[in-house]
């Protein structure tokens, strides 16, 4: 059966030191775990050519499809604060853009080989990372967040060595983009003011055609990362990993690694083995994106006029960010509590919550999910602090004209029952290393429905299933 995929690579049109053209790896035997046929058909790919020999070859990197362009992109980028002057795609290639109906889409495999940016690794990734972005990714766009996503997973029939030996795997990822922050940043770094306008002036065409410049752009980033991060802030989310070369200017989740959900709540959650002194922990992701926001606006000062003015400007609108955020913020947790109007102490009626949480040990997930049901006090360790708030809540829903069961369906249709918690996902992760793939399968389905119920999957870890650590896993 033959694959078809409608390709037109601006990328690859861009100057060569944007990027080095190279082919993927081949590897010893692709075996097929999953292909995301709903996003597939959305791509204008027929599901059943690309699960097909022919396809299977493309998705674990043996075959380059006809029309493709494969490359790996270089950038640079601050990680935990320390600057890289090169980083780029160690262990990925973008195969090209598709052109689908509903625009274009990079084409990316994860685990596809070394490149010359690969920095001494393989450039390969074992079954546990990909079946966990799989997850994770296809978890997030069913929220109804911006993401990457998943297009496939296929094994390599090779080992990958990390701390013990792995079966290897490749992700198929698709994105509006892969240009980041730290892409900007690479070539500001090296005074290539003329590369900077040509990124820009792509940026600009893809993403956001319309704004006026580098200052055009750098307002739409600030507000499509403003409402990303309101939006993981919703749902209990830590990325872990917020690189400047992580953030991505279409204002997408991306790079899925020690990410993770909250089970109780605290403020201060850190999961990733990496993030040592809590820089990227949950309450501190909108402060994290002011950082890199402001990073990649001293990126675009070269070409924003006189530099005085310039950085005028540029502060300006980064400074514009916190009340953005607030809004975005607001909004959502205001659907979360059941409210359909706006009043001046909202804003400290969820705080309180939040606090209350924090201190009762409350799972973030089902606590919101309870307060449809009226059976949120059980999530509280103290339920006595949740009593005294919920009588200002109440009071707070009994100025509004909405009926109980509206408002019910309504906050059932913003608080999921069910996320990847990280139990879960640890599940069908060493499930899969004994060649059973059956949680996950099951797990990826629940996952698609998050607003419906799934008692066998929904529930908080035990003491014992509690993973407390999650890792790169490169």
């Amino acid at each position: 059966m033959t694959l078809n995929i409608t390709f037109d690579n601006s990328y690859a049109r861009l100057p060569d030191r944007f990027f080095s053209p190279m082919e993927p790896t081949p590897v010893a035997q692709p075996g097929l775990i999953r292909i995301n046929e709903t996003l597939a058909r959305e791509l204008g790919i027929d599901p059943a050519a690309l699960a097909s020999p022919d396809g299977l070859s493309v998705l674990a990197g043996n075959a380059v499809p006809d029309g493709a362009a494969p490359l790996a992109q270089v950038y640079a980028g601050h990680q935990f604060g320390g600057w890289s002057p090169q980083l780029g795609d160690g262990r990925a290639l973008l195969i090209g853009e598709i052109k689908a109906p509903s625009g274009r889409y990079d084409m990316q495999l994860k685990g596809s080989g070394p490149t010359p940016y690969s920095r001494m690794g393989d450039g390969r990734a074992w079954l546990g990372p990909v079946l966990r972005e799989y997850l994770l990714s296809e978890a997030m766009y069913a929220l109804g967040l911006p993401t990457t996503r998943a297009l496939a997973a296929v094994t390599t029939g090779e080992t990958v060595i990390r701390e013990r030996r792995y079966p290897g795997a490749v992700l198929t990822r698709i994105a509006k983009s892969h240009i980041r922050v730290g892409t900007f940043q690479y070539f500001v770094s090296r005074g290539d003011s003329e590369a900077l306008q040509v990124l820009t002036d792509h940026v600009i065409a893809r993403h956001y055609p319309g704004v006026d410049g580098a200052l055009g752009l750098l307002n739409a980033v600030i507000d499509a990362q403003a409402a990303l991060i309101a939006g993981w802030m919703s749902v209990g989310f830590i990325h872990g990993v917020m690189n400047t070369d992580n953030m991505s200017v279409a204002g997408e989740t991306i790079d899925y690694g020690p990410c993770a959900f909250m089970d109780d709540y605290h403020p201060d959650r850190v999961f990733s083995s990496i993030d040592s002194f809590g820089r990227y922990a949950f309450a501190r992701q909108p402060e994290i994106a002011v950082w890199n926001l402001a990073q990649l606006a001293t990126s675009l000062l070269p070409l924003m006029g006189e530099r005085d003015a310039a950085i005028e400007a540029a502060t300006e609108a980064v400074n514009r960010f916190p009340q953005v955020y607030a809004d975005h913020w607001l909004a959502r947790y205001r659907a979360k509590l059941g409210l359909v109007t706006s009043e001046r102490d909202d804003p400290d009626l969820i705080q309180s919550l939040l606090d209350r949480m924090a201190h009762g040990q409350a799972d973030f997930t089902n606590t919101f999910r309870a307060l449809g049901t009226q059976s949120a006090r059980e999530q509280f360790a103290d339920p006595a602090g949740y009593d005294t708030w919920a009588e200002v809540w109440i009071a707070r829903l009994a100025r509004e004209d909405a009926t109980p069961d509206t408002r019910r369906a309504a906050m059932q249709a913003v608080n999921p029952a069910i996320i990847p918690r990280n139990h879960r996902v640890e599940e069908a992760i060493q499930a899969g290393l004994t060649g059973d793939l059956a949680p996950f399968h099951t797990l990826t389905e629940a996952l698609q429905t998050p607003f419906a119920e799934h008692p066998d999957l929904a529930s908080p870890p035990t003491e014992g299933q509690r993973i407390k650590q999650t890792f790169c896993g490169t």
